[in-house]
């Protein structure tokens, strides 16, 4: 099954739901940066908040970024996405083991004490720059409280990724659910015992549900409508011309410099760590178009 999202509201539309399975996106994220079990995990549930939050944007050409600075081995994390739910992301350092906490992978002590930083560029002079403090390095809690604070939405955040014994991702998704402004108490109280119900995302995917059976269980007695579903994938859109853009912007004295020493140079992305290698001929030629 392909990783999608669903899209829903309850409650005469008092409450949004998003919900999603992203196991492929992640395995791939996986494969591409070589991360050890706690590193996926982590990562993992940024690129799982970041589709999901990709998909609330409007314009095609709006960009999401979810930036995590923490001062746990991990270093740090970053994830970008757009409105179709395009995904893609890397952790500074993606070979981080811990031991297990509570028999679980331990992703608040390998992210440690640090901020969330969410970034909207919605083609505006200035993009929306909403920061918060990581109240508890899960990355879950942390945007239900960055919702609430910077957005001023009462939102419940739930992330999972469950990884198999030869550290392949085994199953992961998880869901946004937000009130609107008219959301009334009984609503309110109806989805708090709903919520109470849910102890672990994990374990709902493991067996087997679907984004939409996640609703259900989440939001179904609320009168759930789903208004649509979005596939969602790991996906980078880097290129060697994009690529080169970034050599050319070290300024003239670094690239002589590389010129000058005579090897091939590897730039590698970020964000999928694929690899572009330019010849002191190409390097000769970006020279030439930098003046």
């Amino acid at each position: 099954m392909k990783d999608y999202i669903v899209r829903a509201t309850a409650a005469d539309s008092q409450i949004r739901v998003f919900a999603a399975t992203t196991a492929e996106m992640i395995e791939t994220a996986r494969q591409h940066h070589n991360t050890s079990p706690v590193a996926t995990a982590a990562l993992g549930r940024l690129l799982t908040a970041g589709a999901m939050m990709g998909s609330m944007m409007k314009n095609d050409s709006d960009v999401l970024t979810l930036q995590i600075r923490g001062d746990g081995p991990l270093g740090g994390i970053t994830v970008t996405a757009d409105s179709r739910a395009n995904v893609k992301g890397y952790v500074n350092n993606p070979d981080v083991m811990l031991p297990a906490k509570n028999g679980k992978l331990d992703v608040g002590g390998a992210v440690g004490i640090g901020l969330l930083q969410v970034i909207k560029d919605m083609g505006l002079k200035e993009p929306y720059v909403g920061q918060t403090i990581l109240v508890s390095s899960e990355i879950a809690e942390d945007l239900t409280y960055y919702f609430a604070n910077s957005e001023q939405v009462p939102s419940s955040v739930g992330l999972g990724v469950l990884m198999n014994q030869d550290n392949t991702v085994r199953c992961a998704g998880g869901f946004i659910i937000q009130l609107m402004p008219f959301a009334t108490e009984d609503t309110i109280s109806r989805l708090e015992q709903s919520l109470k119900n849910v102890t672990s995302v994990t374990e709902l995917l493991d067996r087997g549900y679907t984004p939409e059976q996640l609703l259900q269980e989440l939001a179904g007695d609320l009168g759930l409508e789903i208004a649509d579903t979005v596939p969602t994938r790991f996906y980078c859109d880097c290129s060697k011309e994009k690529v080169e853009k970034v050599v050319a912007s070290i300024g003239k004295k670094d690239l002589q410099e590389m010129i000058d020493d005579g090897e091939d140079i590897e730039v590698k992305c970020h964000f999928c760590d694929a690899a572009y290698n330019y010849t002191v001929e190409e390097l000769k030629e970006i020279m030439k178009r930098s003046k």
